[in-house]
Formats: C-alpha cells, structure tokens, sequence
C-alpha cells in the first residue's frame, strides 16, 4: 500500500523563527515527497541524510534521503500551521501548535532555572560567589551551564560516565599483577607547604594504593608548621618508599620543587601537586605508554576537577594529543605530566623567575627537547579545587598569568620565534603576535556566481576594511547569468588590485579554485567564499602571521552566522559521520570547551570558506583534488598538507562572517545528495587510516555525533 511515512524529531523556537526537524519518504519507490507549510508561501528547507532512517527502512532506499529542516517566520494573527507531506497521489498533514512550542519553551526554561539553582551546593557556594565576582553573571552562569551540559548522549552525568569506564577491582588487581618488559622507577615530586591534614593524607594514600609499584615519593616541605612536618615524618616512617627533606625556609614553588627533584632516583619523573589526587591506575598507564611507545620522554594524560571534601568530580577535561600551538596559547596539558630524567637534565630544572606558572614553564622546555610526546587520553588525575584554587578561582593567582607570558616569551626566544606575547580573550589564555617579515603579496581567490549583492559585501568589506595592503583579489567567474553581475565586474575595473577571470566549464568548486590560483602572484593565496564579510581590520594579518611560520601550511578563521553565532570553529575529522565544524552555534563571545573556541590552535582541517595557504605548498600538493567537486575538498587538501609534515593553525582572531552556501544552495536534490554521498566516500577510503585511527586534535572520549564536545555515549 502506498504511503507516506514521516515524523517529526523537534519544534521549538529561536528568536521569531519556528524550527522543525524530522524525515519524511513515500513507500513509493522513486516516488518524491514535497514538504510545505499550508498557511505559508514560502519556507526555508534543508534536506538531510538521516542513516537512522535508513537502517530502520531497509527496503525503501527513499529513506536515506529523507531527512529535512525546515525554518519558517511566525506570523502574529496564527497560533496554528500546517506542514504536508505530499508525493503526487498521496497526502498527509502534521498540525503544529505555536503555544504548545511557546508553553514547552517556557517549561524547559524553568526547569533549566531550577537545576543550576540546584546544581549549586551550599559548600560550592562561597566559590560560585568568588567566581561572578571576578567574572560577572553572565559568565558564571555560562560555566555552570557548560557543567551542567558535559554529559554523554543517553543523559547520564559525568561522575556515572566516570564509574562506568574506570577499571573494576578485578582489573585493577590484574593490573598489580601485571609484569612488564621495562619497569622503570616513577619518582613523584611534591612540594608541601602547610598542607591540610586531610588533604595531605589522601594525596599520599593516592600514590600508596597505586597499582604499579615501582615508585618512590619525594617531598619537599619549604618550612611547613610543625603539625605539618609531624604528619609528613609519620608517613615517611610507615612506608620506606616514601622520602621528605625538611627545608630551612619555604624557597617558593620552584626551589621547593627542585629540592624535591635532588631526592629523585626514578628514571622517570611525575609531578603531582600536595593536594591533588591520581587514579589507582595511573602510573600503570603511564608504565603501559613507555613500553609501547618506545620510552618516551614526556607523558600527559586526562583530568578532572575534585571538591574540597574529595565526594564530587567534576569539569572533566578531555585534551588534544600534543599541539604545540594550543599549548602556546595556555597550558591545556597541566596534569598529569611525566618526564624522563634525561630529558629534564636537558632542559633543567624549575625557573623560580616563572612561580605561579613553573609547571607551563618547564612542559614548554621539555617538550621542546622531547623525542617524543604522548598524551593518555584517560583521567588519571583530580584536580582539587578551594577558594584559593586556580582550578576554581582565577582571580586568586594573578600573578601566574604574568609569569605564564614570561615562560612564553622565554620558550620564543628559545625556538628562534619573533613575537610579542599578550593576554588572550580570557585569563590564562595567550596571544602571539607574531612579527610578520617584509610585506609579502596576498592572492584573495573568490569563486562566483552571480549573487551580486553578496559578492559586492564581500569585495566592500576587504577593501574597506583590512589593514594590510599588499594584495589582489582574483574572482573567478562561473557561468553567471544576470545583467547587474556583469554591471559590477565592469565596475571593479577601476581598481588595479582587482582582477575578474573566467572559468567556463560547470560548477566544481576545486578546479574553480585552482584555475584562480594559476592566475595568482602572491606568496599566499586566501581562499574565500564570495558569501563572506570581513570583521576585523587584522584579518590578514592574523593569518599571515601564522603562515609565514615554516612549520606552518594553512591557517583557518572563526566564522560566524549573520545572528552572530559559530559557524566554523574548526574542523573534527569523523565530527558527523565524515568531518564537521566544532563549536557550532554557541554565541560569537562564548569561549567554548576549555576556551578551544577562542585560543589559537593546532587542529586536521579547518573550512576553505576562508583559509590562508602558502602558494608553493597549494602547488606542492598539486592544489585542490578536482573530484571532490563540492563538499570535502578543503578537508582533503587539508589532510595532504598534512601529509608533508606541515602544522594546520585556526585563529579565532582572524573573523568573518559567513553567508553560508549562498553561492551553490544546499544539498536539497537526489542529484546533489548523491554526489555529496560520493565525495563523503572518497574522503572516507582515501583516508581511513585517519578515520580508523581518530582525530589526533579531538580526544576521543568525546562524542562524534555533536559539535559541543560533550562525553561520547
């Protein structure tokens, strides 16, 4: 029997806009559905993939292609719309109850009010107090919403996620039974000063209750109260593993830590702070590493955040494996941090001109002689967080973050980088300003197809607002059709810096680029999209500052939608299904996961949309592969520039927005969703190692099906 079949996953309101998604396909079989909405003329439509369907409606190959959504204006005399699903001969309706929307909306709200209320615990209070203090309330209320969010796909809370995937008593004991070929001793550093009974006491039991056994613990105590020394000898005296030297006077974070290292005997070195906790498996994971990857010389790992009364885990933070541009932009490695000694005797011991960041300091120089690094993508390590915590409040060490720019400046000289270092978009993140060498020409490459008011923005907006002047602008025209286009590219003849050529063969996105790029006299091109609007008068500059690097083959920007939402954050290989864009839709001044939406970053791929590129890597990878005609193309290119050894930069402070799809409309044919299907598997085959193996620069215990990093069910 023929019908349709559809439903209808969500409604709910943005702004003065009504959104549905959902799927619809007739049994039919190449029979096609129409989607439209009784009362209105015209929607805006997105057809969709939906594999779900597909695997739930085998037979029907129409269900793959079934996914919609829809986007219409509400207009004020309605209360009540219409959407109908018609393929010819059959029809069926879906009513679609504006204030049943409007009344869930509100629900939702109110529930929402009263978790974070809740969420607040009265011994949390003081710290979410100190927090708006430092911050305001817009601020603080993002933060407890970004706790609140961090759960997995089914719904569960980070501390059950935790329970489930940390390892069971019997594997645990497996693990102390456990004989590897290479067992080094672990020495674990640790600075005391004053610390509280309890918290001292459980940091120890920590290390005690490890599964590997190989490890001794070096205290350092700078001139502690004699309540402190007395618990601190008593440890000492119950376990011979365990070692204090008794300082004159407190010598600072540095000096106190380094006396600790001259007791250190390990082969390896663990750094762990007097009142923070490891996991039972933590040095048996980091043992487990340095057999397999050939003794490594520096080791990091996953971590979490721990109250003061050691019953709530929170703030997980699941990192990149190791980017040397993240980490230049603030310390996301931290905890927990595990070196050689020979690496250390490399590149010394702690810089007491850096206390507050000493930590940033020396993962900065060890990494920089490291013969290798190695990130565990596991929490291993809890972060205790109190009122003077800089896990918690910011605000309490301001002094670290002027020391962090010290540490910085430092490792630049070191690494042969000219630059100042300057405050990031939030305390304790970083910026680099780069010194960029002589002018170098600049190729702004521009496909084109009629659209002249978009073209016109685009083209308005560089020359009127970048500040760097050594450029040309290449538009490449495709096949327009109206009159005014051709009026316009008249127009633009006035300017030398200007040049329009003419790609007459049908629309393939890669060649129309390349045929551009031959046209092309800079030492770098930008590739644009003629749907783009400039924001900030730097905007080149903050590419090319980047690009110029040798180590460096492209530099992406942050676009936003016209509402000022993220549009391109970065690109995820494996992000929905085959690459997608993170931090999509979080608000233009939100600083995203562990600020990743707002610090400069090593990432796979970043959008052609906007993306800078050095002309003679763009021919040394033979430029964009012609196949992939549409979608993909910038992803691949991406991965090859890759390939050669080259380091993929976003910079969130080169800003444009982004009229999206404009130029080509949206996959909403048979024709274009089963191209797309096309280049999806050509992306997928030629780099299946890539997508076997996971994004490098995304950890993988997050999710791959949303863009805002939260736990993978």
């Amino acid at each position: 029997m023929r019908e349709i079949k559809y439903h209808i996953d969500t409604e709910h309101k943005q702004d003065k806009k009504i959104i549905l998604t959902g799927w619809a396909f007739s049994t039919q079989e190449d029979a096609k559905v129409d989607i439209q909405i009784k009362e209105l003329e015209h929607i805006e439509m997105k057809k969709l993939i939906r594999v779900d369907v597909q695997n739930a409606y085998k037979d029907h190959k129409e269900a793959r292609q079934s996914g919609f959504e829809i986007a219409f204006d509400m207009k004020e005399h309605l209360s009540v719309y219409h959407i109908v699903f018609s393929d010819g001969e059959v029809e069926e309706a879906y009513q679609i109850d504006i204030a049943k929307i409007k009344k869930e909306e509100k629900q939702e709200k109110m529930k929402y009010i009263k978790k974070i209320i809740t969420s607040i615990r009265l011994n949390n209070l003081k710290k979410v107090v100190a927090y708006m203090n430092a911050h305001g309330w817009t601020a603080t209320i993002k933060k407890i919403k970004a706790k609140l969010n961090n759960t997995s796909v089914s719904g569960i809370t980070y501390e059950q996620w935790f329970e489930k995937v940390k390892p069971s008593k019997a594997e645990l004991e497996n693990q102390r039974n456990y004989q590897f070929g290479y067992k080094p001793l672990i020495s674990i550093v640790v600075p005391t000063y004053n610390t509280p009974k309890k918290f001292l006491e459980e940091m120890v039991q920590s290390v005690v209750e490890q599964t590997y056994s190989n490890w001794e613990l070096c205290l350092a105590d700078g001139g502690s109260k004699e309540e402190t020394k007395k618990l601190l000898q008593e440890l000492a005296n119950k376990n011979s593993k365990i070692k204090v030297n008794f300082l004159e006077e407190n010598k600072g974070i540095s000096e106190n830590t380094n006396a600790a290292l001259d007791m250190a005997q390990g082969d390896y070195i663990a750094l762990l702070d007097h009142d923070d906790l490891l996991t039972p498996d933590a040095l048996y994971e980091v043992v487990k590493v340095i057999n397999v990857c050939s003794r490594p010389d520096f080791i990091y790992t996953d971590e979490d955040k721990i109250d003061e009364n050691s019953t709530h885990l929170f703030d997980p933070h699941f990192k990149p494996d190791y980017a040397p541009d993240t980490l230049r932009s603030y310390n996301y490695i931290t905890h927990f941090s595990v070196f050689s000694k020979e690496v250390l005797e490399k590149s010394g011991k702690f810089n007491s001109q850096c206390d507050g960041s000493q930590d940033y300091d020396i993962i900065l120089r060890i990494t920089e002689k490291a013969n290798k690094v190695i990130h565990i993508p596991k929490i291993l390590y809890h972060w205790r967080t109190h009122m003077n915590s800089v896990a918690l409040n910011p605000e309490s060490k301001r002094y670290a973050y002027e020391a962090a720019k010290v540490a910085l400046a430092n490792h630049m000289e070191r690494v042969g980088l000219q630059g100042k270092v300057e405050d990031g978009k939030f305390l304790g993140s970083y910026k680099i300003n780069y010194t960029i060498v002589d002018t170098p020409k600049v190729s702004i490459i521009i496909p084109n197809k009629d659209h002249k008011e978009d073209l016109e923005k685009c083209i308005n907006s560089i020359l009127r607002k970048s500040m760097y002047k050594n450029i040309e602008i290449i538009i490449v025209e495709n096949n327009s059709e109206t009159e005014e286009i051709q009026e316009y590219y008249k127009s633009l003849e006035k300017y030398s810096r200007i040049k329009v050529v003419t790609w007459e063969g049908k629309f393939n996105y890669s060649a129309i680029n390349n045929f551009g790029a031959k046209h092309a006299d800079g030492q770098y091109m930008i590739l644009l999209n003629n749907d783009t609007e400039v924001i900030n008068p730097f905007w080149i500059e903050e590419m090319l500052m980047y690009c110029q690097r040798e180590d460096v083959g492209v530099v992406g920007a942050k676009l936003y939608y016209p509402d000022d939402t993220v549009q391109h954050g970065g690109v995820v290989i494996g992000l929905a299904g085959s690459a997608g864009h993170i931090h999509h839709g979080i608000l233009k001044e939100e600083y995203g996961y562990f600020g990743r939406a707002s610090v400069v970053q090593n990432l796979n791929a970043v959008t052609a949309a906007c993306l800078m590129i050095k002309t003679s890597v763009f021919k040394e990878i033979n430029g964009l592969d012609e196949n992939l005609a549409v979608a993909f193309n910038d992803v691949d290119m991406c991965l090859r520039v890759r390939e050669l050894g080259y380091l993929i930069i976003f910079n969130p402070y080169a800003e444009l927005y982004h009229y999206e799809s404009k130029s080509r409309g949206i996959e909403n044919t048979p024709e274009k969703l089963e191209r797309f299907q096309q280049e999806e598997a050509q992306l997928k085959q030629r780099w299946k190692e890539v997508f076997l193996q996971g994004d490098c620069y995304y950890n993988p215990n997050l999710s791959l099906q949303h863009a805002d990093f939260r736990l993978k069910e």
